[in-house]
């Protein structure tokens, strides 16, 4: 795994058509936990704690039928491994800023927080932004914005 898929000082804002005027927790789906669900357990469970790429493995190994315990370390290792050997959709794709409401805050470095849409901090952040509707400017305290991508095609 050479490439970093990181971000970095940045805010993943919500996507232009998302549904919602205010963030929501996403509920389980025909009783399983949807993609949605479990990132949004991940990232509000260890503010700053994970990166993207953590979210990504940890949200697909818990998606196996059925999901592997115990692992050891160098299970999990190879497995991480194997899953980053294939190309990843991006955190800009997750259903969280897409759909429920959630700005994915990265700090310097590389950990996520979630950031509600309707909240201050969110807001000082979009608002910050130092060009005009383009997909990446620099907002508030050198923190790049970048839209999350949008569900339907425009």
């Amino acid at each position: 795994m050479a490439e970093d898929l990181n971000y970095y000082s940045t805010l993943i804002a919500v996507a232009d058509d998302c549904p919602v005027d205010a963030a929501e927790v996403p509920k389980p789906r025909g009783g399983r936990p949807t993609v949605a669900v479990l990132q949004y357990e991940l990232i509000s469970g260890a503010p700053y704690g994970l990166t993207q790429e953590d979210v990504l493995f940890e949200t697909w190994l818990r998606r196996q039928d059925p999901p592997p315990e115990d692992l050891s370390e160098q299970r999990r290792a190879e497995l991480r491994k194997e899953f980053f050997s294939r190309s990843q959709a991006c955190l800009r794709a997750s259903p969280l800023p897409k759909k429920h409401g959630w700005g994915l805050l990265f700090d310097r470095d590389g950990r996520i927080a979630l950031c509600p849409m309707e909240s201050e901090e969110y807001r000082r952040l979009v608002e910050g932004r130092a060009g005009g509707p383009g997909d990446s400017d620099t907002g508030d305290g050198g923190v790049r914005v970048l839209k999350a991508m949008r569900s339907r095609r425009s």
